[in-house]
């Protein structure tokens, strides 16, 4: 009798399970690819355009290999109303605001795990069929892990350029959810060709979001792009994206940049600071106010810094049209336009000699108690250890006269010198500097001076402030505000990096009484 009960029982059980799993199954959703994916012949082909890196286009695909191989597969579910369903899916999750250096967008959190039927059922297709497809045409075994996510970018958003380079990503993915868009709304999708050093040069094709499309282009050494800021303001640019993973395809050793060239200072005594420099400034009991502050928190920003005769004349000066701006780059480190120090006025030159001065390096050692001059004392730890500037960059000329004269106050021992570079920069839309990773190994203690001019009534939300970070962590330390006449002084050490936030489209609504870009002279002084 109990064992018979006991089948009974197990009986009844499957059953249940069997009715629940049917229960279950009606709301699983399944997801038909576009036709060109499921024809032997497509795949074949555009096998062969991959690898020989041709150009092949059938229906609603296309392979396109400049500037790398991408594919375009317009329609790529065949079913519009599940489309429908699933951009209302995704629109109904949470997002999570991200910024930092290269980016400023929403995130869903990983779809890995996600359970609303759409989704799954995309995730299951991508990574499923439609994996093996794309592995079939590589040639490449793809690994089935899912790495997918939601994206939202709106008015200003950004992700600036990139090459998508981790390890294990083989393929990148982006399908589009958006309404109708143009290539005047921003957001395009901007593939960048590269030179000989494997360097991001400039965008060689922008592919406009189009809905229900996919594009996918293979991870590399020359895979930059980037997604073009929006400038719409009423429309959201949605997309689901992600990456398959596989082999990594070889990658060169990566571009070293030239060491900055670094200056020492320029033989000019006192007088140039009383032309120039606010008098409360050079006042040696306000001086010592100012280095108590400047050794507590590290940083000051003194207002008012230069006379004001002196500020307006500068200011007017580099608004001339003679001033020869060059764009710097790479695009993937820095976009923003320096001046031909040729080129300069001669109230700009000034200027910047000025901040070149051995007077200069003398007052910076008083506001914060740095060894920027022979005059000022070192402690016990400096003396401990001198290191060659050779190490850290090029030292371009050197006074005989100063040496000597450091040499002979310091009891004859040899000593380092002091030096510096600089430029004078330009801050329009879309100027921007990144991280990388060159910056984070070779950081050194340093001295950052920011002189804004030109930036009245400019608005945190345009962009152009710097940010100060800790390495490897998006934790913000301190961000400078550009502000006219402002001298801003921040001391680094190795594992503080720093960037300027993406100017965005903000700044160019203003009226004509608002300044819709800056100026300003950035120094950078070692002991």
């Amino acid at each position: 009798m109990s064992s018979k009960r006991a089948q009974n029982e197990s009986g009844d059980t499957d059953m249940k399970k069997k009715k629940k799993k049917k229960r279950s199954s009606s709301s699983v959703e399944t997801v038909e690819l576009c036709g060109a994916v499921e024809e032997e012949e497509v795949k074949r082909a555009v096998k062969e355009a991959w690898s020989n890196k041709t150009h092949y286009s059938k229906g609603d695909l296309e392979l396109d290999c400049h500037p790398f191989p991408h594919c375009i597969i317009k329609n790529f579910l065949s079913s519009q109303t599940f489309v429908e369903n699933l951009q209302r899916e995704l629109l109904e999750l949470s997002f999570n605001e991200k910024s930092n250096d290269l980016y400023k967008f929403k995130q869903s959190d990983d779809l890995k795990k996600r359970k609303e039927p759409h989704i799954a059922a995309m995730r299951a297709a991508l990574f499923g069929r439609f994996r093996s497809w794309l592995g079939d045409v590589l040639g490449v075994e793809l690994e089935p892990t899912v790495d997918i996510s939601c994206a939202k970018y709106e008015y200003t958003d950004v992700l600036l350029c990139h090459d998508d380079e981790l390890e294990g990503r083989r393929v990148a993915f982006i399908l589009y959810l958006v309404p109708p868009w143009q290539s005047s709304d921003g957001g395009t999708l901007d593939l960048y060709s590269t030179d000989s050093n494997f360097q991001p040069e400039s965008i060689a094709k922008s592919l406009v979001p189009s809905w229900n499309t996919l594009v996918l282009f293979e991870v590399s050494p020359v895979s930059f792009h980037q997604v073009s800021e929006v400038l719409s303001q009423d429309k959201c640019r949605l997309s689901l994206s992600g990456w398959f993973h596989g082999p990594s395809l070889e990658r060169p050793p990566r571009f070293k940049e030239p060491s900055i060239l670094k200056h020492p200072h320029l033989p000019r005594d006192e007088t140039v600071l009383f032309e120039w420099i606010n008098p409360l400034y050079l006042d040696i009991s306000y001086q010592e106010q100012i280095q108590t502050e400047f050794e507590d928190s590290s940083e000051i920003q003194l207002k008012d810094f230069l006379k004001e005769e002196k500020f307006r004349e500068v200011s007017e000066a580099l608004r001339q049209t003679h001033i020869q701006w060059m764009q710097t780059g790479p695009p993937n480190k820095r976009c923003y336009e320096s001046a031909s120090l040729d080129s300069l006025p001669e109230c700009v030159n000034t200027c910047w000699e000025l901040l070149r001065s051995e007077a200069f390096f003398l007052l910076l050692s008083n506001f914060t108690g740095l060894h920027l001059h022979y005059l000022c004392p070192k402690d016990e730890e400096d003396e401990e250890t001198e290191k060659d500037n050779k190490e850290e960059g090029e030292v371009a000329g050197t006074s005989a006269e100063s040496s000597s004269r450091a040499e002979a106050d310091n009891g004859g021992k040899k000593i380092s010198t002091p030096v510096c570079c600089g430029e004078v920069r330009r801050w329009s839309h879309g100027s921007y500097t990144l991280l990388h990773d060159a910056e984070a190994a070779q950081a050194e203690y340093a001295l950052d001076l920011i002189l804004p001019f030109g930036c009245t009534d400019w608005q945190k939300e345009f962009g152009g402030f710097t940010y100060y970070v800790a390495n490897e962590e998006d934790e913000e330390l301190l961000t400078v505000h550009p502000e006219d006449n402002s001298l801003a002084l921040v001391y680094r050490d190795k594992e503080t990096l720093k960037f300027v936030k993406h100017v965005n489209h903000k700044s160019t609504q203003v009226d004509s009484s608002t300044c819709n870009e800056f100026y300003d002279f950035s120094f950078v002084y070692y002991e």
